[in-house]
């Protein structure tokens, strides 16, 4: 018999009747409406062979023999940093990301490049697309199996003949299961699906790479618990305009979260960019005003990255505007505030336009001192030096605060031909800078910081 029943669409918290906010995560208007069918019986249960599960028994922690764990090697070196040196066999790893980001690209040039069996599932693509895809990805495989399938039990099936050591799922949003009567993509049919799938990964010791859909808040499509079901969440990131992606890790069980790769979008795919600062810096921008340069952290690789910024007077007299790319835009009102209470620059009255060149999206508040470095630049028409970067975060009061991971950022300024790096006072007691053949300028305020760049 089926029954009507509600669903919260962030946590998988099921409700008799509708209501407005979800008791479990709090979240408002996440109730949908979903058909309930009688339960499958327990004897079916235990005769399907891809839900038989393991027969456990307690051990003690100290009597638990540990296997060195031995990865697959995804020919990739952004990849594998990501995964924490190479997928581990038996794993689920999801990758979510825009529409045209360049998802399925990125896996199927991945698995194209591997020695192992592989099998690529589409449930939106037919083989004949796959087919040309490959073809401009000009890479050869003769390991690489492709079927067009969205029945999850005719996939099992295909798995089970072809047992393959990797299996793509493109994508998890197109999957359904006999065992549930409601359409693709819902609630219980992710929910369903993902959980075999778990089972029979870490029962067949098979990988399986899982392609997902975001939804309109930029979040992966489906419940909240596809991504405590996976052991590894993946975001495929960056500006369809732009020909800069970035793979930032969310979540990870096999390694480190903190990771993250970038590659450039070209017409034959998509290639790893080893070293970013190269790519994300102008050649010359010598006499040009409105730039500076920042030392970030992203992950935890330390990169140069220009600062772009255009000041100029309100048109017409009306409302000054705030536009920003690649940063947050309430920071970067909050640091206007702080340039007209504590250094007196008057700003009110003019439009500021921010970019951070290449289509990435900084998150490290040591990027402030150079952003309030590009807007003043631009606002006074007066140019920083060529061979100067910098790295601080502002405070409220004006101070520029002490930032992590400081003797990164000065390497990496130092590997690429800069001669002068602007740092908080505070960090120059972490480490001796008399063998750096870059000269360190200390500064407590963002006064002082503007007296080393303009004077």
């Amino acid at each position: 018999m089926t029954k009507i029943a509600f669903t919260c669409s962030q946590c998988g918290n099921n409700s008799p009747k509708w209501i407005g906010k979800c008791p479990i995560c709090n979240k408002w208007n996440t109730y949908k409406e979903k058909f309930v069918n009688k339960p499958v019986s327990t004897q079916n249960l235990s005769e399907s062979s891809y839900l038989n599960r393991f027969q456990s028994n307690p051990l003690l922690l100290k009597n638990i023999q540990k296997d060195n764990e031995i990865r697959m090697n995804m020919i990739d070196q952004e990849f594998n940093r990501v995964l924490g040196e190479g997928l581990v066999p038996g794993s689920l790893v999801l990758i979510g990301g825009e529409p045209g980001i360049g998802k399925s690209t990125f896996v199927l040039q991945t698995i194209l490049k591997l020695k192992y069996k592989t099998l690529y599932i589409s449930g939106e693509e037919s083989t004949k697309q796959l087919k040309l895809r490959a073809e401009r990805l000009n890479i050869e495989n003769e390991n690489c199996f492709i079927v067009c399938e969205t029945n999850l039990e005719t996939i099992l099936d295909h798995i089970n003949h072809i047992r393959p050591n990797l299996v793509v799922i493109d994508s998890i949003q197109t999957l359904f299961t006999e065992r549930i009567k409601s359409s693709p993509g819902t609630i219980s049919q992710i929910r369903e699906n993902a959980s075999i799938l778990l089972t029979f990964a870490k029962k067949n010791d098979i990988s399986f790479l899982l392609i997902g859909h975001i939804n309109k808040e930029g979040n992966i499509a489906g419940p909240k618990i596809l991504e405590h079901i996976v052991d590894t969440v993946l975001q495929f990131e960056g500006d369809k305009s732009h020909m800069y992606r970035i793979l930032r890790n969310i979540k990870n069980r096999f390694g480190n979260t903190a990771e993250l790769g970038i590659y450039e979008m070209r017409q034959n795919g998509l290639r790893e960019v080893s070293n970013p600062s190269e790519l994300l810096l102008s050649q010359n921008y010598e006499g040009l005003s409105g730039i500076a340069i920042a030392a970030v952290i992203e992950g935890i690789r330390a990169f140069l990255i220009e600062t772009q910024a255009l000041v100029s007077k309100a048109a017409y007299g009306g409302v000054p505007q705030r536009s920003s790319t690649g940063f947050d835009i309430y920071r970067m009102n909050m640091l206007l505030a702080v340039l007209e209470k504590k250094v007196g620059f008057k700003l009110s009255q003019k439009d500021v336009f921010l970019n951070i060149v290449g289509g990435l999206r900084i998150i490290d508040p040591a990027i402030d001192l150079s952003v309030v470095s590009a807007i003043l630049s631009s606002n006074l028409d007066i140019s920083i030096k060529q061979e100067t970067c910098m790295c601080g975060e502002i405070g409220l009061s004006g101070e520029i605060r002490p930032v992590s991971r400081i003797e990164s950022r000065i390497s990496e300024a130092e590997k690429l031909g800069f001669q002068r790096i602007i740092i908080p006072t505070n960090n120059l007691k972490e480490f001796n800078c008399k063998q750096l053949n870059i000269t360190i300028k200390p500064v407590k305020k963002v006064e002082e910081a503007f007296k080393e760049l303009f004077k």
